[in-house]
């Protein structure tokens, strides 16, 4: 091999290995910043003949500045190799509940729209979010589950309300 040829492959080897290490850091990125949360279940919706199939992931989550609350979020999760590795898109589909489940207690300042819950939905560029409302005047706070994308978003949304109520001392 002439030494121009070699000076090509070092740099085609070296060009490679940067972009290997920079997928490396982005996917460990996406999936340290994927939230906390407790999964509840899943129901296989879709069966793949490699890898995963698609499901409907169901997780429960805490309101982190409203004590007494708690939600579950239902989404859609794309299985195949492609959702197994993580690398797929999933839908905007995601349906929300949220009830009291004991004295509701405010731990900071509730701000209105304010996000309670994050997850992406593909390695860049799409996000399920959950966000809380406080309707004063009914006294109730309201949480709407929606997915946004950085071109465009989706109108598909989700409604869970909580109205705030007594709660018997036990």
């Amino acid at each position: 091999m002439n030494p121009e040829m070699r000076n090509v492959m070092k740099k085609v080897l070296i060009v490679s290995g940067v972009v290997l290490l920079l997928f490396i850091a982005l996917f460990t990125w996406w999936i340290a910043s994927r939230p906390e949360r407790g999964e509840t279940g899943s129901i296989s919706t879709r069966f793949r003949w490699i890898g995963p199939n698609d499901t409907i992931v169901v997780d429960g989550f805490n309101d982190p500045k409203v004590q007494g609350v708690a939600c579950h979020i239902a989404r859609a999760q794309t299985g195949g190799v492609k959702g197994g590795m993580g690398l797929a898109e999933d839908t905007s589909d995601a349906g929300i509940a949220c009830r009291q489940v004991g004295p509701i207690t405010f731990t900071g300042e509730l701000k209105d729209g304010e996000k309670v819950f994050d997850e992406h939905r593909s390695v860049l560029f799409k996000t399920l979010q959950v966000v809380r409302f406080f309707d004063r005047e009914r006294n109730v706070l309201v949480y709407v589950s929606y997915s946004d994308r950085v071109i465009e978003g989706s109108p598909k949304s989700s409604i869970s309300t909580v109205p705030i109520m007594g709660w018997p001392a036990p």
